[in-house]
């Protein structure tokens, strides 16, 4: 098949075997109402000499592909896709149907790939990678059916006969409470690091309630969790060493998958995590120990690319619940700022949202007169499903003090919304929340902790976890010295000592600051805090003919020194 378009160059349309690229565009003849289609005369452009090339301002590129004949021996019409802009990018694509093609010579396994381009074209607008195909035609799997979670871990049971009773038991527990509400619905050939750390965040976040509402004293809500048992650190081992064996056995039996991401989630130590600060000895630490895992894992993939995120986040840490120091967190809000959902980041660092909390906020509980958000919603996950609802103790629905810097990003972020409102048009869907995604729908809290940890890795910050910027808050409020009884109401916990416990980081500073003031407390030699030094001033230094009046007045540290 070739071109009829003049001034057609043999690289502007390449005829390739079975498969050519066009131009086109939507224009229509104002006498039949017909699309003119590649017989547009505003597609090419005539120079004063006669010769012609192509329009850079009208049409966009396709390519067409014969496709092999139906089972009945009947000709099937040919893959058209149309919409590009360069010729170049038609080109690839082209390409890219053309070696998913030959991958297998037979022509009921070609059929098979046919039909999976078409469909995997019509629901993405692109077509499936080469070498995701190529490894399910070489294992002899039906492409056309994709394999969930859940499937595979039913399946994972039935073959699990030779096991005791109680192993047995233990696998199905694992299955049934965890493993399928949580992962069940995702592609077993698209089940990453993040989805099944995000399982286990979720987990801890439960616990976090069933303690509270124990804490409560209330007898209803004590009654409600009564059966409910905290998931401990030797359980979630278990839960993952479940996982890991069922994904093992799809790699080795079945090939259903290259890698294994269970292996390198980071879970917590056996013993109750202390909570740790990313001290610059930490960090230093951290960054020698992540290039070796890196290393490692390049190894164990023998060439294949690495995914550096799931690098990142697997690297093992000193403790499984790490805090940014005040200046990291700085750095990290920083670097966010021209991220869409700067915002959001800012109000868990601050505040200490929960991940669900913050992607649920409403519009109207976000009160500009008062300073002051209503967390009276949110958008937690079962699996890979969003869950909407009020919170589920009336301690985590609150309202809470915001600061004026942050109420003005709020309605910046507004204005910014009304903006996005006004591109989509048609396409735009009023869900009501402040943070939503490009056309106006509730963001997926997993999308939120995803951009997460790609803002903590491209800004070279030693990883945490989303929830841990919860903690961050939580530590900064409780080293500023804000009441525990407000930051336990901030925080939406039931009791003031549920907040003492869990949230017991100390950045060093403070605890110098604390050390300190004790020795000097017992010696009787107080010595006050030097006040900070404005950017650009001088300390004066003693013998210089300055009073400690003169040098305050000139910005100065005011050092008293002991007299003898």
């Amino acid at each position: 098949m070739t071109s009829n378009n003049p001034g057609t160059t043999a690289r502007e349309t390449r005829a390739v075997a079975k498969g050519t690229t066009f131009k086109s565009c939507a224009c229509k003849d104002p006498v039949t109402g017909k699309r003119l289609g590649k017989s547009c005369p505003g597609l090419r452009i005539t120079h004063s000499d006669g010769g012609q090339r192509w329009s850079t301002a009208h049409g966009t590129w396709g390519y067409q592909l014969e496709l092999p004949a139906h089972a009945d021996g009947k000709r099937q019409n040919p893959l058209r896709h149309r919409g590009f802009a360069t010729l170049e990018a038609a080109e690839a694509e082209l390409e890219h149907a053309r070696g998913l093609l030959a991958l297998d010579p037979d022509l009921a396994v070609r059929r098979q790939i046919t039909a999976l381009m078409l469909s995997v074209l019509k629901d993405t607008k692109g077509l499936p990678d080469v070498e995701e195909v190529r490894r399910k035609v070489r294992t002899r799997q039906d492409l056309n059916r994709h394999v969930t979670v859940e499937e595979w871990l039913a399946e994972f049971l039935k073959r699990k006969r030779a096991i005791e009773p109680t192993t047995r038991r233990s696998y199905e527990s694992h299955v049934r409470l965890y493993l399928t509400p949580y992962l069940g619905s995702i592609r077993l050939d698209q089940l990453r690091v993040s989805d099944i750390a995000g399982m286990f965040d979720a987990i801890e976040e439960f616990n976090d309630t069933i303690a509270a509402e124990r804490a409560s004293g209330d007898p209803a809500r004590v009654l409600a969790v009564r059966y409910r048992r905290p998931v401990g650190p030797t359980s979630m081992h278990r839960i993952r060493a479940t996982l890991r064996h069922a994904l093992n056995m799809a790699i080795r039996q079945d090939r259903l998958l290259d890698f294994n991401p269970a292996s390198v989630v980071e879970l917590p130590a056996i013993d109750r995590p202390k909570p740790l600060v990313w001290t610059e000895e930490k960090v230093q630490r951290w960054r020698e120990d992540h290039a070796a895992h890196l290393d490692l894992l390049q190894r164990a993939r023998e060439g294949r690319r690495v995914d550096p995120i799931a690098a990142y986040i697997s690297t093992p840490r000193p403790s499984s619940v790490m805090v940014w120091t005040a200046e990291q967190t700085q750095a990290f809000l920083a670097y966010a700022r021209q991220d869409r959902l700067f915002v959001l980041f800012r109000l868990i660092a601050t505040r200490g949202l929960r991940r669900g909390e913050g992607v649920g906020l409403r519009k109207p509980d976000v009160n500009y007169s008062t300073g002051r958000i209503g967390i009276h919603w949110q958008i937690t996950q079962l699996g890979w499903e969003p869950i909407q609802g009020a919170p589920k103790t009336d301690a985590s629905d609150r309202e809470i003090a915001v600061d004026a810097e942050t109420m003005i990003l709020l309605k910046e972020h507004d204005k910014r919304q009304k903006r996005e409102r006004l591109a989509a048009g048609e396409d735009w869907i009023e869900s009501g929340f402040v943070f939503t995604d490009e056309i106006g729908r509730p963001l997926h809290p997993q999308h939120v902790t995803d951009r997460f940890y790609g803002i903590c890795y491209q800004a070279g910050l030693p990883p945490i976890r989303l929830h841990d910027l919860r903690h961050g808050a939580a530590t900064a409020m409780l080293a500023a010295g804000v009441d525990i009884k407000i930051v336990q109401e901030t925080l939406g916990h039931t009791s003031s000592a549920f907040t003492r416990d869990t949230y017991t980081s100390i950045y060093p500073e403070a605890a110098a600051a604390a050390a300190e003031a004790t020795a000097a407390f017992l010696t009787g030699s107080p010595t006050p805090a030097p006040r900070p030094v404005p950017p650009g001033r001088r300390i004066p230094h003693p013998g210089q003919g300055t009073t400690d009046e003169a040098a305050a007045d000139k910005g100065g540290t005011v050092i008293h020194l002991p007299t003898s």
